[in-house]
Order: structure tokens, then sequence, then C-alpha cells
């Protein structure tokens, strides 16, 4: 049985591959957050609240702010790694995603499947939401290529998973048409953007899996 390694476990931080990284394509950039985006983020943020659906949103610039603080305490303790998605037309912020939910497995030692102490063995890709102007343009499936890609062939990962809201039918199929497999459904699982109790379905791809959801991809942005 492996285990996943405790906070304490983890490799030092100096020693850990998940560190700042910009990931860069035709349509966008992935820049690493910080608090000196906020005001670029709260304006991305404040177009019509009806475009973000199932996914929340922070609202104005104190919200950003304890968001970005949020997200970044999580970076700081090796949880997470947030981006700044940043369009190339315009090169301005319109969104945020992130990885997070970082997994450190304990292998036995000699395992093939241990790709090396400083490397995660799962992450999740999540926490997603572009401005109105950047919704149905190229630029989150660019941007998930480019995360796809960072994950399975710099991290080697065995594994990424995604996750929305069981209502948000939009994101689902997004998911289902890149290539993920439903695992299941958690029931209750965690607040909703709107309040409710939300049930999420949870979805995941593997590493023998990318090859072709990679071609997918690129074939869609070609």
């Amino acid at each position: 049985m492996t285990l996943d390694r405790t906070p304490e476990a983890l490799p030092p931080a100096e020693n850990r591959i998940v560190g700042h990284v910009v990931l860069e394509g035709r349509f966008v950039r992935l820049d690493p957050l910080s608090m000196d985006h906020v005001a670029a983020v709260a304006a991305a943020a404040s177009g019509p609240r009806e475009t973000y659906g199932w996914t929340w949103v922070p609202d104005g610039p104190a919200e950003t702010e304890a968001y970005l603080r949020t997200i970044l305490a999580e970076q700081a303790a090796g949880r997470g790694l947030p981006f700044a998605t940043v369009s190339r037309e315009s090169g301005k912020i319109v969104g945020v995603t992130r990885f997070f939910n970082i997994e450190y497995w304990a292998w036995p030692e000699g395992n093939a499947n241990q790709r090396g102490a400083n490397l995660p063995d799962a992450v999740e890709i999540g926490g997603t939401w572009l401005s109105a102007a950047a919704q149905r343009t190229p630029i989150n499936t660019e941007a998930k290529l480019l995360m796809l890609r960072h994950a399975f062939e710099t991290w080697h990962v065995h594994r990424v998973r995604l996750m929305t809201d069981i209502r948000n039918a939009r994101s689902r199929a997004a998911i289902e048409r890149i290539g993920g497999k439903l695992d299941g459904i958690l029931r209750a699982h965690t607040p909703g953007s709107d309040g409710a109790l939300r049930d999420s379905a949870v979805y995941s791809l593997i590493e023998a899996e990318w090859p072709a959801v990679r071609a997918k991809l690129e074939a869609r942005l070609a």
C-alpha cells in the first residue's frame, strides 16, 4: 500500500521541482500568480456574474485580495501552484487557474514508479475561471494543454484529476471532450458557488492516456 506523504514529509522546498514557472503558448501565457496581480485579477472578474455559472469568482478588490492570499498560502505550503491567465492578444490577465492537491506518494525503495523524490505523483487542475470576453476562445483549451503537458512531461505524474460541480454541464462536457474519464460522484462534497451543498463530478486523466489527449488538444488548436 502507498500512502500520501504528510506535509512534514514532503521534500524540502528547495529540492522540490514544483516551483514558479511560466507556461506559454500561441494564445495564452500562464504567469506565476502574486499579490501584485490583485487589481488586474479584480478587473478580469468584474464582468457579468452570470458568465461564471457554477464557478466561484471573487467580486471586487477586497474579495480578490483575500482570494489571492488564500491560494498563495497553499502554494507556500507546497499544496498548490496558481497562475494568472494572460491573453497573448491583449496582454491582459483574463482569469486564474492552478495546480493544487499536489500529492507525493511513499514508494518502496527502488520502485520503478518513483520518478524522483522531488517529483509529485498526482495533481489536480482546477480553480479555473475566465472573464466573459475570454470564454469560448482558444485560451482555455491551450491553457489545459500547457498544464497537462507540464504535469505529464515535466513532473511525470501518474494522474491528473479534474473536478467540477455536478450541475456544471458545460464544464463536464469540456472535460469529457479532452478525454477525462469519470471516476465517480462525491456526494455532499463541498459548498457550491451558490451556497448550496455541492455534489462533485470527479474526472481523471492518467499517464497512458496522455499521448492521445495531447494529440486531440493540439488538433483542436491547429
